[in-house]
């Protein structure tokens, strides 16, 4: 898993890398909107989750996340899907966020994260 942040961020070209590692066309990762940090590269959100919580994150800013680097810069991109976004108790209850606001700033994390390094 790789810890993505303002100083250490991440080429799309090691995203695409990792996806055809992983999955063949997605990257699976956890956004934490508060801090502004993402983990990715794991097998399941739960265990990118509990490494951001290991590191001081708190749950209700944590979002599970699909990333399709071949898809790049078209919207699709960024799919927010994941069990881990159930949450009854912050009004969540489905697999995406149906938040506006946590919505557009996952977005907005992930898009300041990302380096575009292709040519």
């Amino acid at each position: 898993m790789v810890l993505v942040s303002k100083k250490r961020k991440v080429k799309l070209s090691l995203l695409k890398k990792l996806s055809l590692d992983m999955y063949g066309a997605l990257i699976k990762g956890v956004v934490d909107i508060e801090r502004e940090v993402m983990i990715i590269g794991g097998q399941l959100h739960a265990d990118e989750e509990s490494v951001l919580l290991s590191k001081g994150s708190k749950q209700n800013n944590l979002w599970g996340i699909n990333l399709y680097p071949e898809k790049y810069p078209d919207k699709s991109w960024i799919e927010i899907d994941s069990i881990i976004n159930l949450r009854p108790s912050q009004n969540n209850l489905s697999r995406t966020v149906e938040d506006k606001g946590i919505k557009d700033k996952i977005i907005e994390v992930v898009s300041f994260l990302v380096e575009d390094d292709t040519p």
